[in-house]
């Protein structure tokens, strides 16, 4: 049902497509999947998934701080649960679960902590490009956050072999400096958005050991994929939360 990494001491998870109530375009391969995106699916049967989520984090159903996204670079400080727009969360209210979705865009989960500091950020293309993972450890310096401190973990999202992309949005890569993750000698350029945004976490400040990458790519049959379902799919969620108390 859930990925986690010891990399975060903070609670946390990258969900995966099983462990749910969903049914349908949204079930997995073993039952029941674990839809957590209400826009098309059943409101109700996500609603289970949700709490099942927050459930095995030991969070309270409504503990969620979520976000409208718009492939922004949008930054948003919060200090409880609710919904706002943009495309990143930074927050130090213990019993609160920022929440990213992501189908194929890769979800970035970020601590400090000694400072009771957490983030997360949703990267697509047009995010890491934005530098969104250097924008969210900005805002969470802002909290009280170190960069030498802080860890970031980068689950699944769709990987180089299977993300091509066209020619404009590969020249924006290279004239961004980010060039050494556009995949070339195919017809058609690639983009490694893991590396690229590793690349961005470095740049930030976090140290190589402070940086985890899941190494999943969001194609494989355990995740939701927008491109691989052309779009009639699910949404995983990526959470993280401090302890009552604030500390991990």
């Amino acid at each position: 049902m859930l990925l986690t990494t010891p990399h975060l001491q903070t609670p946390h998870a990258f969900t995966t497509r099983a462990g749910g109530v969903s049914v349908g375009p949204y079930c997995a391969e073993t039952g029941g999947g674990l839809n957590l995106d209400d826009r098309e699916d059943d409101a109700e049967m996500v609603a289970e998934n949700r709490r099942r989520l927050a459930a095995a984090l030991d969070f309270g159903p409504t503990a969620f701080a979520r976000l409208d996204q718009v492939h922004g670079t949008e930054v948003i400080t919060v200090d409880g649960p609710g919904v706002w727009t943009g495309d990143a969360l930074v927050g130090a209210t213990p019993g609160v679960l920022l929440a990213i979705g992501t189908a194929d865009c890769y979800p970035l989960l970020l601590e400090d902590s000694e400072a009771g500091v957490i983030g997360a950020a949703h990267a697509g293309w047009k995010g890491t490009l934005g530098r969104i993972a250097e924008k969210t450890v900005r805002a969470m310096c802002e909290l009280g956050a170190r960069p030498e401190r802080i860890r970031a973990a980068v689950g699944p999202g769709i990987c180089g072999e299977r993300y091509g992309v066209g020619i404009e949005v590969a020249a924006q890569f290279t004239q961004a400096g980010l060039g050494d993750f556009v995949l070339t000698g195919e017809e058609q350029p690639h983009l490694d958005l893991a590396g690229a945004n590793r690349a961005v976490l470095l740049g930030a400040g976090l140290s190589e050991d402070n940086i985890w990458l899941s190494g999943r790519c969001s194609t494989e049959a355990d995740f939701y994929s927008y491109r691989r379902d052309a779009g009639k799919t699910g949404r995983m969620w990526a959470v993280i939360g401090l302890n009552t108390g604030g500390t991990a």
